[in-house]
């Protein structure tokens, strides 16, 4: 499979807050190739083997103060890195990973992410 690279769809209103975060276009892709998917959120990444996906799956609308930014939901554990509230794609883990800190802790079994192609992005997960 070739690399397909997805990018995020960033909401005009939260462009500005965002870019002081770091989060800017040119920072912020997700990546998926034979062997990883990597994402990219500003300063954070997200690097795991492409085998460690369990699942992905469309999701949204999303509140914005849940979604934009990057984000620990207290219900699962889960990392958001998001650029809107329109849609996204909702990744799953068979092993969690570490996103948000330094080290290996908090690890996350999901991941959600609002990319620009929700659909083209889970095509490209389940394939």
């Amino acid at each position: 499979m070739p690399a397909h690279r997805s990018a995020f769809r960033f909401d005009p209103a939260f462009r500005v807050p965002l870019a002081l975060l770091g989060v800017r276009p040119e920072t912020s892709w997700v990546l998926v190739d034979d062997e990883a998917l990597e994402i990219r959120f500003g300063p954070w990444r997200l690097r795991t083997p492409r085998d460690n996906v369990a699942g992905a799956q469309v999701g949204g609308p999303y509140r914005w103060w849940r979604a934009v930014g990057p984000h620990l939901s207290l219900a699962d554990r889960g990392v958001t890195f998001g650029t809107g509230t329109v849609a996204g794609v909702c990744v799953r883990f068979v092993t969690p990973v570490p996103a948000l800190a330094p080290g290996r802790w908090p690890a996350h079994p999901g991941a959600t992410v609002t990319v620009a192609d929700p659909d083209e992005l889970c095509r490209a997960l389940t394939t």
